[in-house]
């Protein structure tokens, strides 16, 4: 079986956001891809010359503005 969860780390623990089909003391195996900002999952697409925190800034004001 292959479940995908959003989960947040914190205290040295993962936690789902929501529940798991698991068994009490199943045993599993993790494989951690940390989510990218919306500037380095774009880069090159674009053509843009500045770095992914200015881009990140502008992408932030933008929605503001919105």
């Amino acid at each position: 079986m292959t479940v995908t969860v959003d989960a947040v780390y914190q205290g040295g623990v993962l936690k789902p956001a929501q529940p798991l089909p698991l068994e009490e003391n199943e045993s599993v195996r993790v494989t951690i891809h940390s989510r990218q900002a919306l500037a380095e999952q774009t880069a090159g697409m674009i053509g843009w010359k500045g770095n992914a925190a200015t881009f990140e800034r502008l992408l932030a004001e933008s929605e503001e503005d919105a």
